[in-house]
């Protein structure tokens, strides 16, 4: 069955990146294309009735510019390498808009630009970013550079949890050809506390190293079971904080895509809809892919 791609753009240059990624996309992998574009009803109310009854209505002209230039973009083979999108004017707030028509067409994947004007800025690096995510059910591409090529190295962040395992899945289906880097970040249990209790340095290292052990360990089985190959493989298993450890390595490995997981596999993740999500969001250089 072909799969979805839902574009979403508030047509402001910046946002372009984000299309042009979701066209390469859809070229790349043989996938439908839905282009949209969301317009809040009753915007312009109060200058309309400031207008005499002959004036024509402020939303239909908002409507066909916006078709107009969704078109356009579907038009230029510069940017739509031969894909024709669907494409799609939405009334209502953005948010609820962009998710609800996500629904409504099972999108495999929502695009999203990370540096449009307006909401969709907000979208990718406010706080309603987190209601976006609990909205939706769909993975989610926040693009922040111009699209040059395929994706090259693809940084995967595992933490073990069902989440993390389908973003590894969903890097290989969306990137077959980019090499990968997995990495796991080890923070020791109770070693702040044991740290305050003055408890000896060597055992705590011994605490560390062990967890490090076992996390490659484990690594190497996932990579295993997954069929990962060897020669486009890298895994990582470091100390320390995992939105830290991140950033660093996206930088480290050289890598032009982030892949992690919506809820990892504590409570208090789910509860913030996952804080190291809305970290890498905000601090990254690179495309973010978000997994359910």
């Amino acid at each position: 069955m072909t799969q979805r791609i839902l574009a979403a753009t508030d047509l402001s240059a910046p946002s372009r990146h984000a299309i042009d990624r979701a066209f390469r996309l859809a070229a790349e992998r043989g996938w439908k294309l839905h282009l949209a574009h969301a317009i809040a009803p009753g915007m312009f109310n109060e200058i309309q009735a400031m207008l005499n009854g002959d004036a024509p209505s402020i939303n239909d002209i908002l409507v066909a510019d916006a078709h107009a230039r969704l078109q356009k973009l579907n038009d230029d083979p510069q940017h739509s390498r031969g894909v024709v999108a669907e494409c799609c004017i939405l009334s209502g707030t953005p948010i609820d808009a962009i998710a609800s028509h996500a629904n409504d067409i099972a999108a495999d994947l929502l695009v999203l630009g990370a540096r449009g004007e307006g909401f969709l800025r907000q979208l990718t690096l406010g706080s309603t970013a987190s209601r976006l995510l609990r909205k939706n059910r769909h993975p989610v591409l926040v693009v922040k550079q111009p699209p040059h090529e395929s994706y090259r190295r693809a940084l995967v962040a595992i933490d073990f949890s069902p989440a993390s395992l389908s973003a590894l899945r969903l890097a290989r289906q969306l990137a077959p050809d980019a090499e990968l880097v997995l990495l796991h970040a080890v923070e020791t249990p109770f070693e702040g506390k044991m740290q305050y209790a003055n408890i000896d340095p060597d055992i705590i290292q011994r605490y560390r190293t062990k967890a490090q052990i076992d996390g490659q360990r484990k690594l190497r089985v996932l990579a295993h079971d997954e069929s990962l190959p060897v020669a486009g493989t890298q895994l990582l298993v470091l100390p320390g904080d995992a939105p830290r450890l991140i950033v660093e390595q996206e930088q480290e490995q050289d890598c032009d895509l982030i892949v992690v997981g919506k809820r990892g596999m504590q409570l208090i993740e789910e509860l913030l809809i996952g804080s190291t999500t809305k970290h890498v969001l905000g601090e990254s250089q690179g495309d973010v892919l978000v997994a359910c």
